[in-house]
């Protein structure tokens, strides 16, 4: 089944028919950007995998999890990023016990993702040229290395603020080659029909870490100290390692050499390319300071830092809950909007709510919004390119996503340093309502244009 690609010609001859120059918007049944937007709003609802009949429902969900090759990256991604949230909170507890700083937490996360920012272009790029599998089975016992040596130095006592940057540096490197082959391996573990509904579970398994991740370490780190956490992760990388040899992939289409530039043309010549990749840009920036700024938030509240769990735990469990619901569904641009609104209010109240268990129920809400959204722009980004680009556009959105931590860390942390940790997580709330906004708008005016109702074009 051929796949939807970009035109490579530049300079059409004066008399070219469009029709006949781009034939796979027929035959994809994806409506060419010059019928009108009502038409178009219509048949793209239809067919959001081109060329296949969507597969929903729990017992879709069901048969694609436990299928042959997909349970066990299944099972294996979700500990593995599980263990990252032990490292996650363990880093963080640890950083904020030795210097009570705000600032500091989010250099911590700076630390750990600016490799992400540096490195993904060119992971991607590996992601498409050697087998995805491969790569895999280097970076995770590369990984696994890592963290042991963290655990070992911590239970020894000699683990210093410095250190932890260092480690988390290094983690960070090894999670740039990871992103991008992770998530574009997902296509070759499951048929064509089955891809929306394993990307959506791939999103699920993120967030049951998201849930189950931090309440387990806080609970870990209570009884067993940092150490301990530290070790769980180096076991969660070792759990995955073991899916990835028990997964069969199949044959994948190779560009051979190609250059990093090729992404960011593809990606600049498409502008609905670009909208997605702004809606994981406003997700991660704005739901930075539940990731960065737990320990702070929970010691705002007159709880100890360790409390962080449970204000990551309900926000995944909110995402959780959004994946089961929601997962696998085309959406369109206006409630993509209307789900960033949702995950901006939720960061808000989060922020202002003078009681913990009230502003728990906010965070719910938010990570509701923010698996919501993201995981449909995620979706139909995959969905959107051509199966020998998708490393290389997956990387895009590692750079999206995980790049902008750093920038994002840096900047919570400084509001948290100056104005306050609850302040800082009410601003940085503010580019997803200005996103929103701005798709509301475009929805409307689409909407008076056509004469009906339609999708929001980015």
């Amino acid at each position: 089944m051929k796949q939807l690609t970009l035109p490579t010609t530049h300079h059409l001859p004066p008399n070219a028919n469009l029709a006949q120059i781009l034939p796979p918007f027929r035959r994809a049944k994806i409506a060419p950007p010059w019928q009108p937007r009502r038409q178009r709003g219509r048949q793209e609802s239809d067919a959001a995998v081109p060329g296949t009949k969507q597969r929903r429902g729990a017992g879709s969900a069901f048969r694609v999890a436990t299928s042959r090759n997909f349970g066990p990256y299944f099972v294996g991604s979700a500990a593995s990023a599980s263990g990252t949230w032990f490292h996650n909170l363990a880093a963080s507890v640890l950083v904020y016990q030795l210097t009570e700083s705000a600032l500091l937490l989010g250099v911590l996360n700076f630390c750990q993702f600016l490799p992400v920012l540096v490195l993904s272009p060119w992971a991607g790029r590996v992601a498409d040229t050697y087998d995805r599998r491969s790569v895999l089975l280097v970076t995770q016992p590369a990984a696994a290395a890592t963290s042991g040596v963290l655990a070992l130095v911590a239970a020894a006592g000699h683990a210093t603020v410095p250190m932890v940057f260092g480690f988390s540096i290094c983690l960070g490197s090894v999670n740039a080659f990871t992103s991008a082959p992770q998530m574009a391996m997902v296509g070759s573990l499951v048929d064509r029909a089955d891809l929306p509904q394993a990307v959506a579970l791939n999103s699920i398994a993120f967030n049951i870490a998201r849930t189950v991740g931090p309440l387990s370490a806080a609970a870990v780190i209570a009884v067993y100290g940092t150490a301990a956490a530290f070790a769980v992760n180096s076991l969660s990388f070792a759990v995955f390692t073991l899916g990835l040899l028990l997964v069969r992939i199949a044959p994948t289409v190779r560009k051979g050499r190609t250059s990093v530039r090729e992404s960011l043309v593809v990606v600049r010549e498409t502008p609905r390319l670009l909208g997605l990749l702004a809606v994981s840009v406003c997700v991660s920036f704005a739901t930075d300071p539940v990731n960065t700024e737990g320990p702070a938030l929970a010691h705002a509240f007159g709880f100890s830092p360790i409390w962080a769990g449970a204000i990551v735990g309900v926000f995944g469990a909110g995402a959780v809950s959004a994946g089961v619901l929601v997962g696998g569904r085309h959406a369109s641009s206006m409630r993509i909007a209307f789900m960033l609104a949702v995950m901006g209010c939720g960061l808000v109240g989060l922020a202002v709510m003078p009681r913990f268990a009230l502003a728990l129920v906010f965070a719910g809400a938010a990570g509701f919004g923010y698996l919501s959204s993201n995981a449909a722009a995620t979706s139909q980004l995959q969905l959107g390119v051509d199966e020998a680009l998708r490393g290389r556009i997956m990387a895009m959105w590692s750079v999206a996503f995980l790049g902008i931590r750093p920038i994002a860390s840096i900047i919570d942390g400084t509001l948290a340093g100056t104005l306050g940790v609850r302040t800082a997580t009410a601003a940085m709330a503010t580019p997803a309502f200005i996103l929103a906004a701005t798709m509301f708008v475009r929805a409307w005016r689409d909407e008076q244009v056509a004469g009906g109702r339609t999708r929001a074009r980015f």
